[in-house]
Parts: C-alpha cells; sequence; structure tokens
C-alpha cells in the first residue's frame, strides 16, 4: 500500500532572505508569505553583502541589527515568523568567520524552536550565510539563486562568489531565476530547476480599475508621464534619464522609489519629479500616473544576468514598457519595446505613447496572468514535495 502522506507534513522552513524592513519589498518577500500560508517559516533577516561604510547611517544599522538577534523571534501573521542574525561583516580576519557560524547556528536554532519549527528545510536566497546550511538539522537544503551576487555594487565580489558557488554545489535542490545562468549553475548542481519570477497579478491590475486613484502629488504633473517605480540603485542609468529629460522637457519624469545613490544632477531638471519610496500596496496608485513605464538599467554584468521584477509588474498594469535589454526582457520582446541606447530608447518612448489602446494593454497584462506569485510558489513546492520523497526512500 502506497504512502499517501504529504512529504511537507510536519516541516518548517527556515528562510534566509533580504532585509524584511527593506525599503524595496524584494522576490525574498513575495515568496516568502507565500510558502508561510502552507508552513510554518522562520524569516532570517540576514546581513547586507557589502561590509558597512563609515557612515552614520550604516553604523546605526549594523547596531540595531546587533540588538535585534538578542530579541526572541516576533509573530509577523499566522505561520510567518521573523528574527535577525547578523553576522560581523568582517570577513576575512582570522576566527571571524568561525564566530560568525557558531553564533549564527545557535541563534536561528534558539528562534526556530520558539516559532514551534522542529523538522526544517532552510531555504537561502541570498548566499553569504550559507555556511549555516547542513548544521540545522535540517531534512533538506534549498538555495532559491534570484541574481548575480557577486556583480552587486560595493560587495566583495571574490568572497560572495565563492559563497555562491559553496552554496550551489552544497543545496539539495537549487532554484535559479535568471536564464543566463543556469549552464552555469548547472555545472555545479545537477539538481537545478529554472523558476522565473512571479507577479502580483491582482495587485497591480488595480492599476486598470476606474476606482483606483491617482496620488495628489502626480495628479497635476503634466502629461505625457514618463514613469518609474523600485529602488533608485547603482544599476540604474540616471545619464540615461536626464537624456530622455533633456530631450522632452514637457514631458513629466516621475520616479518613485528611495534614493540609495546620487542620482547627479536630475533633482535640477524640473520636468523630473521624485516622490520616494512608497507603499507597495500603493504602486498600482502610481503606476495609473504613468502614460509609459520604463526600466532604464546601465548594461553592466549584474542587469545582463537580472530578472527584473518590475518588468512582470508594469506589463500587470497595462502599461506600455519601454526597456533596455536582457535574456529575461527579451522574452517579452513581443509586448515590450527595448531600446538600446538613448536615441532608440527616446524613439521608443514615442512609439509606446502612440500605442495606448485597450486592446494593447490587454495584451500586456495577458502575458503575465498565468505568471502569479501562488503558482510559482506551488511549482517550487511541487518539486521540494519530489526531493523530500525521495530522500526518505533512500533512508528506507
Amino acid at each position: 500500500m502506497s504512502d499517501s502522506r504529504d512529504p511537507l507534513d510536519g516541516h518548517g522552513i527556515l528562510y534566509f532572505g533580504n532585509d524584511w524592513h527593506a525599503e524595496n519589498r524584494t522576490s525574498s518577500h513575495h515568496v516568502a508569505v507565500r510558502l508561510a500560508r502552507r508552513l510554518p517559516l522562520l524569516y532570517i533577516s540576514s546581513p547586507g553583502m557589502r561590509a558597512p561604510s563609515a557612515s552614520g547611517r550604516d553604523f546605526r544599522r549594523l547596531l540595531r541589527k546587533l540588538a535585534a538577534s538578542f530579541k526572541p523571534p516576533t509573530r509577523v501573521e499566522g505561520k510567518l515568523w521573523h528574527c535577525t542574525v547578523p553576522q560581523l561583516p568582517f570577513r576575512r580576519i582570522p576566527g571571524v568567520d568561525l564566530l560568525n557560524r557558531w553564533f549564527g547556528r545557535w541563534a536561528v536554532r534558539r528562534a526556530a524552536r520558539k516559532a514551534g519549527i522542529q523538522r526544517p528545510i532552510s531555504w537561502f536566497v541570498v548566499p553569504h550565510p550559507g555556511f549555516l546550511a547542513g548544521r540545522l538539522g535540517e531534512s533538506l537544503c534549498v538555495y532559491y539563486c534570484i541574481d548575480d551576487y557577486a556583480a552587486h555594487p560595493g560587495v566583495d565580489a571574490a568572497l560572495i562568489g565563492q559563497r555562491d558557488d559553496a552554496l550551489s554545489r552544497r543545496a539539495d535542490l537549487l532554484f535559479v531565476a535568471p536564464p543566463t545562468l543556469l549552464e552555469a549553475k548547472r555545472a555545479l548542481n545537477a539538481n537545478v530547476v529554472a523558476s522565473p519570477h512571479g507577479v502580483d497579478v491582482e495587485l497591480f491590475a488595480r492599476t486598470a480599475d476606474p476606482a483606483t486613484c491617482v496620488p495628489a502629488a502626480a495628479r497635476e504633473l503634466p502629461h505625457p508621464v514618463i514613469g518609474y517605480f523600485g529602488s533608485l540603485h547603482a544599476w540604474i542609468d540616471f545619464e540615461l534619464i536626464g537624456f530622455l529629460a533633456r530631450q522632452r522637457p514637457h514631458w513629466s519624469f516621475l520616479l518613485v522609489g528611495h534614493e540609495a545613490v546620487d542620482v547627479g544632477d536630475l533633482h535640477a531638471l524640473p520636468n523630473v519629479h521624485f516622490v520616494g519610496a512608497q507603499p507597495y500596496a500603493e504602486l498600482p496608485n502610481w503606476a495609473k500616473a504613468f502614460n509609459v513605464a520604463i526600466i532604464p538599467y546601465r548594461l553592466n554584468r549584474q542587469v545582463i544576468n537580472a530578472n527584473p521584477l518590475k518588468l512582470r509588474e508594469y506589463l500587470a498594469t497595462g502599461k506600455p514598457v519601454v526597456s533596455v535589454r536582457n535574456a529575461e526582457i527579451e522574452k517579452f520582446s513581443d509586448v515590450v519595446r527595448i531600446a538600446d541606447d538613448g536615441p532608440s530608447f527616446l524613439a521608443a518612448i514615442e512609439a509606446a505613447l502612440a500605442d495606448s489602446s485597450a486592446v494593447a494593454s490587454a495584451r500586456r497584462m495577458a502575458a503575465v496572468a498565468d505568471q502569479s506569485w501562488d503558482r510559482r510558489v506551488d511549482a517550487v513546492l511541487a518539486h521540494v514535495r519530489d526531493e523530500l520523497a525521495r530522500k526518505s526512500r533512500q533512508k528506507t
């Protein structure tokens, strides 16, 4: 008689992700929330990949994380718990890795007991705490690789690359979001599954709802409004935005997001408008003000190997999209205009402004209608079940 039990029964997830309180909601957050609807999940805010600078902001952040690490985990909602487990950032000093490993193992196990997780699955969305893989009494180790982490600005590329490779080899199951990383990951681990990002279809569909209101700060902007939402970080091509704004001074450029770096002289341009970070649930309201949504990334290694979350979010709003080129974006070339330099980006925006029909909007929304985060998580969990079942058979 076959065993009909769900291999996931009795398990919980130790989820090593980005900072839970970060300004941007990333795939790390979206996946965790949905996993926690199925299994108990302890979200472990991991330290940043770059060493802290001498800035007061970085120092205060480090102190907050160190203080938070001694507090018990808190329940966010339902079966979702959160705790912070920082590391000493001076990883190249002898003995620091050993101390981080010992402290991290102790702190995570203590928090897991509080969250009621007795049969853990370790789940890493970032590579640098990966030295804890296999040290937490877990039934399975999952690595959900969503980026080329060593290409991030300001990180120790050699060290992060080593941690990324080591965790890729150690994981029982390796999910990979960026298509350009698949072959390199398969060379490290035979058990690799392509897993593109999802999108909150229902949330971003609100942009097309007549009842959705444009925020006051965007209502009076001269049209057309060329919009962007997301972190304003080192991978954004601020020179490209400046070029577009100067070429079309009668257009409004609306930038919604936290300014993480110097944006150059954009604040001096009267038709470029910054509104800062906004709650994730309100992004559809801001997108409603857009006539065209843009992805103005710098074409560096990080972007070439990226799977931009906002690509699907923009498409789910139905708004026209103009973007730079990479492998994931090119998959949507039938509904996204792709440009390779400033003049072609400008021409693509003008073409997009001329193509704002309801039919075109419906095509864009349909392109991602079946790519919800719920579907993505269901597919991922099916692989996790299979791997747990396989490991269980090996033991018997």
